[in-house]
Order: C-alpha cells, then sequence, then structure tokens
C-alpha cells in the first residue's frame, strides 16, 4: 500500500502519512491506518502513539474525492463506514494518542486529528477546517461531538456552520489545538510527550480516557448506520455533487 511510514522511538509508534503531497483519504490507506492502530492497541511494546505527515504542507487535506466521487454509493458506504470505524477505533485507543500537524488540516483530515487526545500544530501559514458545509454535505455526528466536547458548544457550531479556515495562531486561541511550535520542534516536542504520557500507569490512563470518550463513542455507535445512511444520501445529491466536483480541481 505505502500510504504510511511507520516507525517507533523508545515506545512511541510514530505514523506519517504519505500519500501524495495532501494525504487524502482512501480505501487502501484507511484500511492501512485501521491495521497499523490494531497494532499499536495490541502491543506490549507500544505505550503511544503520535500520527503526522511527511511534509509540512499538508497533514491531510481529507476525502479522496477525484477517487472517491466515482464510486458506486455500496462502494462509497463501504468506505465511509470504514472511515467512522477508524476515526472510533482511534478515539477510544486506551493508549495516548497525539496529532503533530505539520500542514493543514482538512475536513476528513480534521475529523482523524480531532480524535487524538492532543493536537500540536506547526507555526506559520497553516490552516484546518471542517468545511463540509461548502461541499453541500453534513459532517459526521463523531466529529460533531469531539469538536463541541474540545472547545465548547459556540466555538464549535461557529466553524461548523462556517466552514471557514482557521489560521494556526486562532485554532490555537480557540483551542482546537494544544500547542504551536516551530515546524523543525514540531516532531521532536509531540514524541516527547507521547512519550511522557505513555510513561504514566498505563491500565489508570486507559480507564480516565474511557471516562472522557465513552459517552460520544456510545451515543456515536448507537446513530452510526443512520449517521452513514444520511451521509452518502447527502453525498449522492445533485448539489453535493456538484460542489464535489468544483473541489475536485484543488487536488
Amino acid at each position: 500500500m505505502g500510504g504510511i511510514e511507520a516507525l517507533s522511538e523508545d515506545q512511541v509508534m510514530i505514523l506519517k502519512l504519505n500519500r501524495r503531497v495532501t494525504n487524502p483519504f482512501n480505501g487502501e490507506l484507511v484500511t492501512e491506518l485501521a491495521n497499523q492502530l490494531q497494532e499499536v492497541k495490541e502491543s506490549n511494546k507500544i505505550s503511544a502513539l503520535v500520527l503526522t505527515s511527511t511534509n509540512d504542507k499538508f497533514f491531510s487535506l481529507g476525502f479522496d474525492i477525484p477517487e472517491l466521487i466515482n464510486l458506486a454509493p455500496q462502494d462509497f458506504r463501504k468506505f465511509f463506514t470504514a472511515f467512522n470505524h477508524l476515526c472510533l477505533d482511534l478515539y477510544t485507543l486506551p493508549k495516548p494518542t497525539i496529532a503533530a500537524l505539520s500542514g493543514h488540516t482538512i475536513a476528513g483530515g480534521f475529523i482523524l486529528a480531532s480524535c487524538c487526545d492532543l493536537r500540536f500544530m506547526g507555526q506559520g501559514k497553516k490552516f484546518c477546517a471542517l468545511n463540509e458545509i461548502n461541499l453541500g454535505i453534513p459532517v459526521p455526528y463523531l466529529s460533531d461531538h469531539i469538536l463541541r466536547q474540545l472547545v465548547g458548544d459556540r466555538k464549535a457550531t461557529e466553524m461548523i456552520y462556517s466552514g471557514k479556515m482557521i489560521p494556526a495562531d486562532l485554532a490555537f486561541q480557540m483551542g482546537i489545538v494544544d500547542g504551536l511550535y516551530p515546524p523543525e520542534q514540531l516532531l521532536r516536542v509531540s514524541i516527547d510527550k507521547a512519550g511522557e504520557l505513555g510513561n504514566l500507569p498505563s491500565k489508570a490512563f486507559g480507564r480516565i480516557k474511557d471516562n472522557r470518550t465513552r459517552s460520544v463513542a456510545e451515543a456515536t455507535r448507537q446513530r452510526l448506520e443512520e449517521d452513514i445512511d444520511l451521509f452518502v444520501k447527502f453525498w449522492y445529491r445533485e448539489e453535493a455533487q456538484k460542489r464535489l466536483k468544483e473541489a475536485i480541481k484543488k487536488f
């Protein structure tokens, strides 16, 4: 597959997205990430995870629209289901997780990053966004509720309703990201923090994390099929298809 570079340092697993410059998600990348995440969960030698990119332009632009727009509805539903399960698994992983956002973090890329315990971003002209409204599709239930958990209802509503690109410094002020660092220091800081958290008593950490994530995860699972069906219907609506085709020009 080749969409991820995986390496470890001490007991920290580092997964670097490496699928073209924009790291767009397709079925293969989602499967590869899910498999890597399962290895992290099961390994007694890995105590924490850092998720990042191999380049400083993009963490991820989101879904691979040029590829996914041509899928039949049942195949797109399969992809979107797998992506939701990946996000749930990351959100509830009983080990510390940090997203080192080296570049722009948009739509599906932001959704995945929001599922980590902490998000650190590189300083400079970098943006994050949940811009689904501009594509004529809804923000998935899980991402909506995680964002409200992170920054509160008022700020989350503003971000989701507007779909605007949020610069790194404002994202830090809003609490979307937990720290801003010079690009050359970002990965080092993230690994060190992951290692620090990974050295805490693991069973206690897992329980504390479960306290934080359980209500959102359970609510998501209860309505997951409904949410997936709704998203797929919106994806194939005429308005969304028109907007998605316009978005392809950015890939």
